[in-house]
């Protein structure tokens, strides 16, 4: 039976390409990680740092009892999600109850369309008491189980636009999946949503292209039309807030526990558009995170090895570059790395991370997988570290869209430079997961202690894009989480000071009593 599902799965020619990639990453990563002699002086790794003794009880009770941490991952305080896309992180079942409350339809292809039902389709409230229907509209959108012969590349970008028509409740979604990152003992969430999607899209119809950024953005600027796209963002933010509390009850005398969690949105940018299309959407998410809180940030979305993402990547990051120069105080965190052998031609792989850091701005890196491709990579690696631009990791992701996992993962020689490393869910309902999963699989795959468990949940707070100053002394995966001066005593009144105007060091103190409170559990275990 095995052979028969290996030989179904190597059917698909994209599959095959990249279990031969995963040969050639292994053997890429094998030379990769620096020599003893050498990881000092190039590497700069993080330094080894003492441990509390309610740390090494706990790290005790991990040790003992690796057949038994499914509670563990799950309670232990994990931070924020900082590399979350929101469409692709809701509960499969959640969309379809949705979409049956929209009262769409499914047609052959398991993709939700618009009422009435015509002929080969089915209205999505079948699912509630067709069981068979249901699990195959959960395949489809989802994967799992998803059909062999088909690579989780293809099969995974595939689903969104099965469920895409479920996705008009924006608060109702975010309710959903801030409820999974509370149960998950979160605090934090930045998740992506395309703001004022189809009004962007006729705004960069009716200016057109320009190769000159500048008279590109005065185009967009004049007559006020880029700012009334961000005021539609503003109203779309006030409606989505409303949903989410209505749904999630916050304002009632039961509040879920959605409602503690803190979110903000990063601006999606479909990469795989027009040139004009993806300008004015950089454009509209910078202005916007200038001028709403909400808004924190950028990131280019879609395929990396899609065509138009390939063929205009330099000419994308250029537009960041300039529109950085124009919003300066906006953030940029980009997929980049997204990539395999077998998936693009050689020269594709040898440059997107590098240009995303040193042209587009980044000050993180979403995925970063084939960084040993990447030209000059070591010293790539190195600034990275020195400039602290993290690496948003979601360990399962990579493992079903690129086959990449384990020894092939670069995850152990980003620490090893001591370049921050942030683990992320990406699509957790897509993939049908959580942030704990992606706890429990790092701490297996890498053989992680508590400690280091410890300090990746702590910098999931550190790298996000929350204002304010941080708990931490500047460089903390390098130099270790150290408490800024005011902080030396968490309860003292200077500290109060310093987290009452600062939303980020505020969280990451909640996250220190929140530790102090599981690792008492097992201070008699």
């Amino acid at each position: 039976m095995q052979n028969v599902i290996v030989n179904s799965v190597l059917r698909s020619s994209r599959t095959r390409r990249l279990l031969t990639a995963a040969g050639l990453a292994a053997t890429a990563l094998a030379t990769s990680l620096p020599s003893a002699s050498a990881g000092a002086a190039s590497a700069a790794p993080p330094m080894p740092r003492p441990t509390t003794a309610a740390e090494t009880r706990t790290a005790a009770w991990l040790d003992a009892h690796p057949g038994a941490t499914a509670r563990f991952f799950r309670d232990l305080p994990k931070g924020g999600d900082l590399h979350n896309h929101l469409s692709g992180a809701v509960r499969t079942e959640y969309l379809i109850q949705l979409a049956a409350e929209d009262g769409l339809c499914i047609d052959a292809t398991m993709t939700a369309v618009e009422p009435p039902c015509a002929a080969g389709t089915r209205p999505a409230a079948d699912a509630r008491t067709d069981a068979a229907f249901r699990q195959e509209i959960i395949r489809a959108w989802s994967m799992q189980d998803f059909p062999p012969g088909e690579s989780g590349h293809d099969h995974f970008f595939a689903t969104f636009g099965k469920f895409s028509r479920a996705t008009w409740h924006t608060g109702k979604m975010l309710a959903d999946v801030a409820g999974a990152a509370a149960a998950q003992n979160q605090s934090y969430l930045e998740t992506m949503v395309t703001p004022a999607s189809a009004g962007a899209k006729k705004l960069a119809d009716e200016v057109g292209w320009d190769a000159d950024l500048a008279a590109l953005h005065r185009k967009l600027l004049a007559g006020g039309r880029l700012d009334q796209l961000v005021a539609e963002a503003g109203r779309s933010a006030d409606a989505a807030s409303t949903e989410f509390r209505e749904t999630a009850r916050c304002a009632s005398a039961r509040p879920a526990p959605a409602c503690r969690i803190t979110y903000r949105w990063i601006s999606q940018v479909s990469r795989n558009s027009a040139p004009e299309r993806v300008f004015t959407q950089i454009a509209l998410g910078l202005r916007l995170a200038e001028r709403d809180p909400r808004y924190v940030a950028v990131n280019l979305v879609q395929p990396e090895d899609g065509e138009i993402s390939l063929r205009d990547y330099r000419l994308h990051m250029r537009m960041l570059n300039y529109l950085h120069g124009v919003y300066p105080r906006a953030h940029i965190t980009l997929h980049a790395g997204e990539l395999v052998p077998g998936l693009v031609k050689p020269e594709d792989l040898t440059f997107h991370i590098d240009d995303a850091v040193r042209t587009g701005q980044a000050e993180r890196i979403g995925h970063g997988v084939d960084l040993v491709h990447e030209d000059d990579w070591r010293r790539l690696a190195r600034d990275m570290a020195r400039r602290q631009i993290a690496v948003e990791v979601p360990l399962t992701s990579n493992a079903q869209i690129l086959q990449v996992e384990g020894d092939e993962h670069p995850f152990p020689v980003y620490r090893k430079y001591g370049v921050p490393v942030v683990l992320s869910t990406d699509d957790p309902g897509v993939s049908r997961g959580d942030i704990g999963q992606e706890y429990g699989r790092a701490a297996r795959t890498y053989d992680l202690g508590y400690a280091e468990l410890k300090d990746l949940s702590r910098a999931s707070l550190e790298y996000s894009f929350l204002p304010g100053r941080s708990l931490w002394q500047p460089d903390p995966v390098r130099q270790g989480f150290r408490p800024v001066q005011e902080c030396r005593v968490l309860e003292s009144a200077r500290c109060a000071r310093l987290l009452a105007n600062s939303p980020k060091a505020r969280l990451e103190a909640r996250q220190e009593q929140s530790f102090r409170s599981f690792e008492a559990r097992y201070a008699t275990r």
